[in-house]
């Protein structure tokens, strides 16, 4: 399953996206709109996003229980080798270094709950320019058909990127660029780049 991403100007024009993608087989599940006007997904009953894909406790949270399983292992060594307790079983340490790296992922969790998802960095200036990224999970059968019916119907609507593994929170995204023949629709088919409206 791939991640296809589109940056739509409109909310009127996600609206219209979201129905379209409804007919040809995506169900709101795999489908998501990360926007700054939240109220407008909502009043529209236009699926949005959840925190999986907006925060970064995900991520972080790994890299915080790596650095409390690193921590936890020098604290533990440090205790055995001063013998601070040494009559302790190894059972002991191995619970040391488990709570480390529980307390690890926990405290980068909550670090993470305070930024955005490292994925949507790239995309951060049209959101906060009022633009709406249309998150659509594809499974192989279905990408063809989404990305026929997308360049079809919603020329105003960019494919700006392709995530091959969301899931990882690891990956990153590579923006693609406006390509010149998609300006060249745009003209041919009397749009603006910023869309219908």
């Amino acid at each position: 399953m791939r991640c296809l991403y589109y940056l739509a100007p409109t909310l009127n024009s996600t609206q219209k996206i979201s129905d379209d993608l409804h007919d040809v087989g995506v169900s709101d599940f795999f489908l998501h709109v990360i926007a700054k006007d939240e109220a407008g997904l909502r009043k529209q009953a236009i699926h949005s996003s959840n925190y999986l894909e907006t925060l970064d406790f995900v991520r972080e949270g790994f890299i915080g229980a790596l650095v409390g399983f690193l921590m936890g292992l020098i604290g533990v060594s440090l205790m055995m080798y001063f013998g601070a307790f040494p009559n302790a079983p190894m059972l002991v340490y191995v619970a040391l270094v488990g709570v480390a790296t529980c307390f690890g992922a926990w405290e980068g969790g909550l670090i993470g709950v305070g930024r955005r998802n490292k994925k949507l960095e790239k995309f951060e200036a049209d959101i906060d320019a009022g633009k709406y990224l249309i998150l659509v999970y594809a499974y192989a059968d279905q990408e063809d058909a989404i990305r026929d019916m997308m360049r079809d119907r919603h020329l105003e609507a960019d494919l700006v990127a392709i995530d091959r593994r969301f899931v990882n929170p690891f990956s990153s995204v590579a923006r693609r660029q406006r390509s010149r023949t998609r300006e060249k629709l745009l003209q041919q088919h009397g749009q603006s780049v910023s869309g219908n409206g």
